[in-house]
């Protein structure tokens, strides 16, 4: 049976990404984006809701995202889906959590990326990020 998993998301950092290093030397970074769905209702009643995705992203792309972005600044993210397993200590219950795995990233322009933009360089200012 075919399998596929690919996830897009575009939306705006929720806080600065938080970058770290794992023993092996890799780059990690963990940061998460709100997406937010407006919409209009039969009854003419605009309507706004706004989902918040966790995401990882690993070596150089997470070095960069935590150089160049900041909370608030607009991404656009192009991954896998993730689910994470494990089993709660206190209460011993098996627990899960679905992230986005960013293969590349697109750092995206706008009134609140100002400062990063003008930060990156110019090769890396609005072009893909590679994993």
């Amino acid at each position: 049976m075919p399998n596929f998993c690919r996830a897009i998301v575009v939306g705006h950092l929720t806080k600065d990404p938080e970058l770290r290093y794992i023993p092996n030397g890799s780059a990690v970074c963990d940061f998460s984006v709100a997406v937010n769905r407006n919409w209009t209702d039969k009854a003419g009643k605009k309507n706004e809701k706004v989902s918040f995705f966790d995401c990882i992203a690993w070596a150089k792309t997470a070095e960069l995202l935590a150089q160049y972005m900041k909370k608030g600044g607009a991404i656009l993210i192009d991954g896998y889906l993730e689910q994470d397993r494990w089993e709660d200590k206190e209460s011993g219950q098996k627990r899960s959590k679905v992230k986005v795995v960013a293969e590349r990233i697109q750092f995206l322009g706008g009134k609140r990326d100002e400062d990063a933009a003008a930060s990156a360089p110019a090769s890396e200012e609005g072009q893909d990020v590679p994993f």
